[in-house]
């Protein structure tokens, strides 16, 4: 349970990330509606956090959080935001992805 709460933590802070985008690229009240909706995607993100680290490791929970978060913010980046996709970055990406599931593969 606690693994699940830390992906859906993860894909919180992607929300996060993608919402200050969002916020930052628009005007008025609509840059207002995103950045109320990055402050809510950051609390249920820490305390989905804090929830999951009751059972896990601080280490691997923070490593894991953050690099859903890196993967999902950078694939929102490339569709929302038009962001580069050339190889290196797509190969890091994918070493991100495999270091994720090797932390799940070694913890108890």
């Amino acid at each position: 349970m606690n693994w699940l709460l830390l992906i859906i933590a993860g894909l919180f802070e992607v929300g996060f990330a993608t919402c200050l985008g969002m916020a930052k690229e628009k005007t008025g009240n609509e840059s207002t509606y995103w950045f109320i909706g990055f402050l809510v995607c950051l609390a249920i993100s820490m305390y989905l956090l804090v929830k999951a680290t009751e059972g896990l490791p601080i280490g691997t929970a923070y490593a894991v959080w953050t690099g859903v978060g890196a993967v999902g913010t950078v694939l929102m980046g490339i569709v929302l935001f038009n962001e580069p996709t050339d190889f290196w970055r797509l190969f890091f990406i994918t070493t991100l992805i495999a270091s994720i599931i090797g932390l799940k593969v070694v913890s108890n």
